[in-house]
Formats: C-alpha cells, sequence, structure tokens
C-alpha cells in the first residue's frame, strides 16, 4: 500500500477575459493585492474562439498573468471561488465585464479550475472542478484533445514553458 504524500505547491496563474483595459487593470490589481507579486504577464492576445462571450463587448483580449508565490493545490477550490466573486463585482444588470480563469501549473501538468461539470472534469468540493490542460511530455506542454482552442495557441504554450521555467527555478531553491 503506498502511503500518501503532500505534493509541492503549484504555480498559480490567472487568465483575464475582457473588453475593457480599465477593468483588466483594475481586476489585476485586485489580484495582486489577494496572490502577490506578478512574475509573468503576457501582452493582450485576441480573443475570438468562441461566441460564449459575446455580451462582454468587443474586440475581446485575454492577458495571462503567473503569480510568484506558490500555493498548496487544495487552494484552487478557494481562488475559483474568489474569483467568481470579483468576475460578479465587475456584472451590471447579468452582463458580465470579465471573466477569470485560474488554474496552476506543476512540472508534469497545466490545471484550470472551472464550476462546470463535464466528463473529462474533476470534482474537488464546493462546485469546483479540475480540468487538465496539458500534459508534459518530450520537453513540452502538450494539450489533449478537450484542450480550449486558445489554449492551443503558440501565445499560451509559449506562456506556459516561460512559466514552468519560472517554477523550476523556485523549486530548486
Amino acid at each position: 500500500m503506498a502511503e500518501p504524500i503532500v505534493p509541492p505547491r503549484a504555480k498559480l496563474f490567472a487568465g483575464i477575459l475582457f473588453s475593457s483595459e480599465a477593468v483588466c487593470a483594475e481586476v489585476e490589481k485586485i489580484l495582486m493585492k489577494k496572490f502577490g507579486e506578478v512574475d509573468y504577464r503576457t501582452r493582450n492576445i485576441p480573443f475570438a474562439h468562441t461566441k460564449y462571450y459575446r455580451d462582454m463587448g468587443s474586440p475581446q483580449y485575454k492577458v495571462l498573468l503567473s503569480f510568484r508565490k506558490l500555493i498548496r493545490r487544495e487552494d484552487i477550490v478557494d481562488i475559483k471561488l474568489y474569483t467568481n466573486r470579483i468576475e460578479k463585482r465587475f456584472t451590471e444588470h447579468t452582463v458580465r465585464n470579465v471573466n477569470i480563469d485560474p488554474g496552476y501549473l506543476t512540472l508534469s501538468n497545466v490545471y484550470l479550475a472551472t464550476c462546470k461539470e463535464f466528463f473529462h472534469r474533476a470534482y474537488l468540493s464546493r462546485g469546483v472542478y479540475l480540468e487538465n490542460e496539458y500534459r508534459f511530455v518530450a520537453k513540452r506542454y502538450q494539450p489533449w484533445e478537450w484542450t480550449y482552442p486558445d489554449y492551443q495557441k503558440p501565445e499560451y504554450l509559449y506562456f506556459f514553458h516561460e512559466m514552468r521555467r519560472l517554477y523550476s527555478n523556485q523549486m530548486k531553491h
């Protein structure tokens, strides 16, 4: 029988989908106040992969943030519920102005937290599920057949490889 081993802390990230630069800047400030210093940030990446968020206005962009402070993996439940509360603060008359997708990176995987059930998502608790977006094989993150189309773009993969490099260095110290 294998003994349970608590895994090492993971590297938190958040994807922020927005159409207003001012909203994005405000959300970034809120996230940094809660989770600390951002050690890597993408440029604003154009987003046009689904009509699901059309009520948020256009054009839409996504920015990915990596946080320096490492998290306990089980904390992703509280983090997802916290980001949902931020989204509600930026909702006007049922129209969301921002979508925040938190997740975490390990040396072998990248996970996104969600509140939507589907066959490939593992239930954690309090309505939060975890979806594996990539596995690290042959020295690179590889998407699954369910990985979101935007997460298959080179800009996203570059972000996660850079984030992994930062995380790997953190794990050595």
